[in-house]
């Protein structure tokens, strides 16, 4: 059954042809039940004793079977059956991406739900499920800067150690320049990469590094690295820890929300990205699709197609059946003039 299922006709039209078998069949049922012969014999014994039609009576019937058969299949034959085989080659031209995620304490604040780094965790994992032919990797950066996850395209690994970030994994502060510059290292030297880009999402002002922000961000520029920067906080105040108590709980207060969106823009411009602020979940949601949207992956696909003749099973069937007429029609239901 496959195989027919794979069958095409380089000239269907003619399968129309087939509508003449049962014709056939029809003309042949009421010439051979209605015919009568021209001249009646009376018969030398009576219609009760006359023989009985023997299994050579049905058999003549075969006869007109095998040769409509044969009819058909030829007409199948001539509509030119082809078996095709078809593929797709895909060609992508990847992109490296860092996400280099602000983990220092504000990204805490309630201002974004649950809080800030919650609701970064949750569109990175977006972002990553949207680019499944990218490498991408992640890089954690609050008082100091490390590696979380590097280049990989095991997209599984990459989401189960986002959902290990948090806050306090390292000294607080904001060293952005550190960030950035850890993730250019983790970029620049893959020359298979067409594209190379870094995510840096923030919430606060550079306080902290050794390396300043504007020097990493002349690195990434020459080494051909797009910067998207993204400021993420409210405007004006909002829900801040500014402390730990006994019981391991954070304090919150109030507090005026800080952004160096200057730098971040410097930043953007130098490397020829674009900053964004963000000040909910959905605006940050929108930031990320956007980005998306602007870095997607070259993908070429070229359709190949090979086809087959198919004819010679239905030769080959048709023949047999026109031989067994023929033999049969001149062996045992041969008739004598």
């Amino acid at each position: 059954m496959e195989y027919f299922k794979s069958i095409t006709f380089a000239h269907p039209q003619y399968l129309w042809l087939l509508f003449t078998v049962p014709l056939l069949g029809l003309f042949y049922y009421f010439r051979h039940n209605y015919y009568t012969a021209a001249v009646q014999m009376p018969l030398p014994f009576p219609v009760t004793d006359a023989p009985k039609r023997d299994w050579k009576n049905y058999m003549r019937h075969s006869l007109f079977i095998f040769r409509v058969l044969a009819v058909a299949l030829l007409i199948v034959i001539i509509a030119k059956p082809q078996s095709s085989m078809s593929w797709k080659n895909i060609s992508s031209e990847g992109i490296d991406i860092i996400l280099a995620q602000d983990i220092s304490g504000s990204m805490l604040s309630t201002d974004f739900h649950p809080d800030r780094i919650g609701a970064a965790k949750r569109v990175d994992s977006a972002f990553i499920d949207n680019r499944p032919d990218d490498k991408i990797g992640l890089v954690v950066f609050s008082g100091q800067a490390f590696t979380q996850c590097p280049l990989t395209t095991d997209h599984a690994v990459l989401k189960n150690l986002l959902l290990q970030v948090h806050t306090g994994m390292i000294e607080d502060g904001t060293a952005i320049g550190d960030g950035l510059a850890t993730a250019v290292s983790r970029l620049k030297d893959d020359r298979t990469a067409k594209s190379k880009v870094i995510i840096l999402l923030t919430d606060g002002v550079n306080n902290m590094g050794s390396v300043p922000p504007l020097t990493a961000a002349e690195i990434a520029k020459v080494f051909g690295i797009r910067v998207y920067t993204i400021g993420v906080g409210t405007i004006g105040k909002a829900m801040t820890p500014d402390a730990i108590l006994p019981n391991g709980q954070y304090h919150y207060s109030l507090q005026d929300v800080e952004i160096d969106e200057d730098l971040l823009r410097q930043i953007a411009l130098m490397t020829g990205g674009k900053y964004f602020r963000a000040t909910d979940n959905r605006g940050l949601a929108k930031i990320y699709s956007e980005i998306d949207r602007m870095e997607k992956s070259k993908i070429t696909e070229k359709d190949y197609t090979e086809k087959s003749e198919e004819f010679l099973p239905f030769a080959i069937a048709a023949s047999i059946l026109i031989l067994l007429e023929l033999t049969l029609k001149n062996t045992i239901l041969k008739t004598v003039p």
